[in-house]
Parts: C-alpha cells; structure tokens; sequence
C-alpha cells in the first residue's frame, strides 16, 4: 500500500490514526529535548517505552486498516459495476 494509491475517502477514514500518532511522535520528541526526569535510565527507558511502543503498533494498525479499507473499496466498486452492468 503505497501513499499515492490511497483515495481522499481513505485517508479521512485514516485520520483517527494519524492524529494520536503525531501525539505520541510530539511527547516522544519533548521528552528527548526537555528529559524532564534526568537521564536516570529507568524513568528514560519507561518514559520512551510507553510512547515507542503504542506508537509502533498504532503505525501497524494505520497500515492494516488502510490495506483493508481500500480492499472493500475495490470489491464495492466492482460490485456496483457488475450490478450496473446486469441492468442494462
């Protein structure tokens, strides 16, 4: 699934995602510059865990969802195609 190819529906049906995903991708950034903790390894490893990972598998998520959502989009399209086509 390559960006190009996504339809503007689509992507509106994506933004759910892509919104949290620039939320943690932002507080991944702040910590990084700011490290409000110090560099304590545990509190910097918890701190970049709960945002690393929810946004690794948000990213995955994103992909699948959009994968399947252009899928249906495919199979609708082709539907109403052929059901046009039998009522002519």
């Amino acid at each position: 699934m390559n960006v190009p190819s996504l339809t503007e529906d689509t992507l509106l049906d994506l933004t759910v995602n892509f919104i949290p995903l620039g939320i943690l991708a932002f507080f991944d950034v702040l910590f990084w510059i700011f490290n409000p903790w110090g560099w304590d390894p545990w509190f910097v490893f918890w701190a970049h865990v709960l945002t690393i990972i929810p946004f690794v598998l948000l990213t995955i998520l994103t992909f699948v969802s959009g994968r399947v959502i252009q899928r249906d989009e495919r199979r609708v399209e082709s539907t109403t195609e052929r059901d046009d086509a039998a009522d002519h």
